[in-house]
């Protein structure tokens, strides 16, 4: 339903701009919207502002009903499971009222202290040290973002990195943490992350290049007021750098990898000054990650990797075990498996943790050392099972190299998050915390499921379906149909607040699990990505079919989701086949693919090319991007409503990709329904920060998705 205004979309200005490559001319005439130092730029997407914010007023009560509804749901003053590490217990604490959370940590009872403090959200623990409080540092600002926050391995000294512009370039800061004063030293323009060294005299972090790239790593020395030591360098534009330690403390790491390149650099955590030396040298196409274990007393790197092994290439990944000593000296512990996706392997003292998917869905093993004599084998990895099949499970906050139990998270798209302790001995699992559902949530009032949906050229995509019971009743129902498909990120079963908004109005929520992701190994990732790209978004569009075909909902009741690369895929999905959704939802999108990745002076663009395919260099990459990047594909056509949300200061996708897409639908759409944009003037790639904030955002969003889905009709003036 659309509702009529007096304010009318703002006309962009035409300005002719060529763009040529490969002997192919393309007449772009809104590219000078790039510049939002412009204030004609800034004016321009104001007004755009105001036309979405007259054409969305209708839906200012169900905004405000659905922000009610998440904060009335959601436990305000609340308090995470503390995670030991060393002589603390680390949490933190969030209060009614206040946009971010409070970072906190108490004492240990003494060594044989495993067991967390009770959570006592509304009075603090004893003995309670505040670290950090986001609230007094976002004081002042309309975006906040906090980057590092690591303490030493002393437990004396913290250093944090915040973000109070959105731009992702973070303010290193160090905080004594014996008498709470904040050191002189202060460092700019970093990028998210610090490592200590083991002495707690050095910190290891990391700077960007022009491009927003990670590709420095320095180290500074606490309190020495000497110049920081460039440590590392990579001059590979190719390439992103990233830094950390094992969990055992024994090492400091330098990860330097592309899209399908990767090297690890390795250094005692005991001589930081000293030199960081590869692992395994990097070789075209052989990704790789490593960790640290002891294994019956001898020191080895767990080497995860793709590597050619028999003839063959390890596409979803093998294991091998490398004696620290000699890392060439290389010996399988799992081989390569079509049906399992190696993903990554955890080392403590007494475990090793595998986790790895199958069948699209996440899955853990734990091998208990104590009980292996020698080298383990694949059979003494025990897989952890639950009752629910759509369920996700993985470790989380386990810190500590020697611990006796395991932490692990357990959730699925109808049960708030678990978090649990394992003994791994017995078996035996203690529920520390459920997420708190406020006002009776009960997950037996709602349904999930797996579909399979079929391709044009036969392969069976797999479909979450999410709903409240009796909706299968109603059929055909209102349904919200969201994808991704890209970077090999896999979109697992996870619990939302904010969607029961949606499922209690009989929305149907159904994930299509598109190839360009990895939810069925790396061959689902290889097979969506480059020259093979259009797969994602066929796969999504054969998926809706299959929703109408079966009976799920109409086209009128259909309305489809993506974000940033999922921006890319709505794109696409609105020029392929527009008359299958009656809304599509477009946030941060990629959706003027070919100009950015043609330009590798822009953020990211270089390390995007084993993504996408160098459409610079490359003439049968820019063709193939050329058929189906978005914006250079929107023509006169009926397209269906389109909301695009963006953030001015976002540097993955600049705004300009949405602010030019709808310029030229709003110039071209030949149908009545309107084609709307949301720029956020203080905010990154992430949106607005501030969980209140955050709540007015979804509540804005589900409220459109509620009215076009048929859910919601506004009231007639």
């Amino acid at each position: 339903m659309q509702v009529s205004s007096d304010v009318t979309a703002p006309v962009a200005k035409k300005v002719r701009s060529e763009r040529i490559h490969h002997g192919d001319t393309f007449v772009d005439e809104y590219e000078w919207l790039r510049d939002k130092d412009d204030p004609e730029v800034i004016t321009y997407l104001e007004q755009q502002n105001e036309f979405t914010e007259a054409h969305t007023a209708q839906l200012g009560d169900l905004r405000k009903q659905i922000f009610g509804e998440i904060k009335s749901r959601t436990q305000e003053t609340d308090m995470s499971v503390p995670s030991r590490r060393g002589r603390y217990w680390y949490y933190a604490r969030t209060e009614e009222g206040k946009q971010y959370a409070i970072r906190c940590r108490c004492p240990i009872a003494d060594a044989d202290d495993w067991t967390p403090p009770e959570i006592a959200a509304d009075t603090g623990l004893p003995g309670e040290e505040v670290l950090l409080d986001a609230n007094v540092e976002a004081d002042g600002h309309d975006f906040f973002s906090l980057g590092a926050l690591t303490v030493s391995d002393d437990g004396d000294w913290l250093a944090y990195s915040t973000d109070v512009v959105g731009d992702e370039r973070y303010t290193l800061r160090f905080k004594n943490l014996r008498t709470g004063d904040l050191l002189a030293d202060e460092i700019t323009g970093t990028a998210g992350g610090a490592v200590w060294s083991a002495d707690a005299k050095h910190v290891f972090y990391q700077t960007v290049d022009d491009a927003w790239r990670p590709d420095t790593v320095w180290r500074h020395d606490i309190g020495a007021e000497a110049d920081d030591v460039r440590v590392f360098h990579e001059p590979d534009e190719k390439y992103w750098v990233g830094m950390g330690s094992t969990r055992s403390d024994k090492y400091l790491m330098i990860g330097v990898g592309s899209k399908i390149t990767s090297e690890v650099y390795v250094l005692a955590a005991d001589d930081p000054t000293g030199e960081f030396v590869s692992i395994a040298p990097r070789v075209e196409g052989v990704e790789y990650s490593a960790e640290h274990a002891v294994i019956d007393g001898d020191d080895y790197f767990v080497i995860v990797h793709n590597d050619v092994r028999d003839g063959s290439k390890a596409d979803n990944f093998a294991i091998d075990l490398a004696p620290v000593g000699d890392p060439a000296d290389r010996r399988e512990l799992f081989a390569h498996d079509a049906d399992r996706r190696i993903e990554d392997l955890d080392a403590f003292e007494d475990y090793l943790v595998l986790s790895y998917r199958r069948a699209a869905l996440p899955k853990l093993a734990i091998a208990d050392l104590r009980q292996i004599d020698g080298i383990p084998t694949p059979a003494d990895f025990h897989e952890v099972t639950f009752d629910q099949e759509l369920s996700s499970a993985g470790l989380g906050g386990n810190p500590e190299w020697a611990t006796p139990r395991l932490r692990i998270g357990y959730t699925s798209f109808i049960e708030p998050t678990e978090v649990l302790d394992l003994d791994v001995a017995t078996g035996e699992r203690t529920l520390l915390k459920r997420q708190p559902v406020l006002g009776g949530y009960d997950p037996a009032d709602y349904v999930q499921s797996r579909e399979w949906a079929t391709a044009a050229d036969g392969t069976r995509i797999p479909l979450s379906i999410v709903r409240r019971k009796g909706v299968d009743d109603a059929r055909p129902a209102p349904l919200l149909l969201y994808g991704y498909g890209s970077y090999e990120a896999s979109i697992d079963p996870s619990f939302s607040v904010s969607r029961l908004s949606m499922l209690d109005r009989g929305v149907v929520f159904v994930l299509a699990h598109i190839r360009g992701g990895g939810e069925m190994g790396r061959h689902w990732y290889d097979n969506g990505k480059t020259l093979t790209k259009k797969n994602t978004f066929t796969d999504f569009v054969d998926a809706a079919r299959h929703l109408v075909d079966t009976g799920w909902t109409t086209p009128k009741q259909m309305v489809a989701e993506g974000g940033s690369a999922g921006g890319l895929l709505m794109g696409a999905v609105a020029n392929l086949a527009p008359e299958l959704f009656n809304g599509i939802l477009a946030s941060v999108p990629f959706v003027d693919a070919l100009t950015s990745i043609l330009d590798p002076s822009l953020p990211l663009t270089v390390i995007e090319w084993d993504e996408w395919g160098d459409p610079l260099h490359d003439p049968d990459v820019y063709t193939y991007m050329k058929s189906y990047s978005p914006y250079e594909n929107v023509e006169a056509r009926a397209y269906p409503p389109i909301l695009a949300l963006t953030s001015l200061n976002d540097t993955r996708v600049l705004f300009t990709e949405a602010a030019k897409w709808v310029a030229r639908l709003q110039e071209v759409n030949t149908s009545d329904n309107l084609v709307l944009l949301k720029t956020e003037m203080s905010a990154g790639h992430g949106g607005v920060s501030g969980r209140y904030k955050q709540w007015e955002e979804v509540a804005f969003e589900l409220a459109w998705i509620l009215q076009q889905t048929g859910a919601y009709v506004p009231p007639t003036a």
